[in-house]
C-alpha cells in the first residue's frame, strides 16, 4: 500500500506523514529531503543554484540514502543542514531541472517497490505514484505556514523574521506551481485537508479514519 501526502512547504506533510507512517507500522519517505540534499551538495560545490549542466552533474554523483531518522548524502549525516533556509530556498531550484527530477523520482520508485509506506513531497500522488492507493494533499494559508516554518527554524537556533520566511515559502511556492515539469498540484483523485487550523493530531486522525475505512 502507498500512501502520498503532497503539500506547499509548510503545510504540515513531513510531520503527518511521519506520524502517519509510525502509527501504520510502514516506512516514511520524505521526498523532499533528497531535493534538499541535492541543493545542499550544490552549494558546497560553490557553484551557483541556476546552473541547470552543473546541477545536473551533480546530482549524477550524490549518493543519497535513507538509514532510520537520518539523511545521508555521500555517506555523510546531513539531517540537519538540509533544514537551512537557504537549502530550503534552493530544493524548488534543483527541483525544477529535469536531469534532477528523472533521476529522484526513479530513486523514490525503486524504493516504493520494496513495499508499503508513506511518502510526501509534491508530485507522489501525480506523477511519482500515480496508482498510489490513498492521496491527500495538505494546505494551509500563506501567514500560518510561515509562522510553522519560523517556529521550526526558532527550535533548531536559526535566525529568522517572519516576514523573511514568508517571502521565501511564496516564492517556493511560485516556482513549485509555475515549473514546467511536474508542477506542484493535487492529484485529481487526492483529498484537499486545509491544516492552517488543524494541530497535527487532528490531521492524522482524519487520514487514519479514511484510510482504515
Amino acid at each position: 500500500m502507498i500512501i502520498t501526502i503532497d503539500g506547499p512547504a509548510g503545510s504540515g506533510k513531513s510531520t503527518v506523514a511521519r506520524c502517519l507512517a509510525e502509527r501504520l507500522g510502514l516506512r516514511f519517505l520524505d521526498t523532499g529531503a533528497m531535493y534538499r540534499a541535492i541543493a545542499l551538495a550544490v552549494i558546497r560545490t560553490g557553484k551557483s543554484l541556476n546552473d541547470a549542466a552543473t546541477i545536473a552533474q551533480v546530482a549524477q554523483l550524490a549518493q543519497i540514502r535513507f538509514q532510520g531518522n537520518q539523511l545521508l548524502l555521500n555517506e555523510c549525516d546531513v539531517t540537519s543542514e538540509i533544514r537551512a533556509p537557504e537549502v530550503s530556498s534552493g530544493a524548488s531550484l534543483v527541483a525544477a531541472i529535469p536531469e534532477v527530477r528523472y533521476q529522484l523520482v526513479r530513486l523514490q520508485q525503486e524504493i516504493g517497490r520494496e513495499g508499503s509506506m508513506v511518502t510526501e513531497g509534491r508530485d507522489q500522488g501525480t506523477v511519482v505514484f500515480p496508482d498510489a492507493e490513498h492521496k491527500y494533499f495538505l494546505t494551509a494559508s500563506l501567514d500560518a505556514r510561515a509562522n510553522r516554518r519560523l517556529d521550526e527554524l526558532s527550535r533548531k537556533g536559526i535566525p529568522g523574521s517572519f516576514e523573511e520566511v514568508r517571502e521565501q515559502i511564496r516564492l517556493r511556492d511560485e516556482r513549485d506551481e509555475q515549473r514546467e515539469l511536474a508542477p506542484m498540484k493535487p492529484a485529481s483523485d487526492a483529498v484537499l485537508v486545509d491544516t492552517s487550523h488543524l494541530p497535527v493530531e487532528d490531521v492524522v486522525q482524519l487520514l487514519m479514519r479514511q484510510i482504515q475505512t
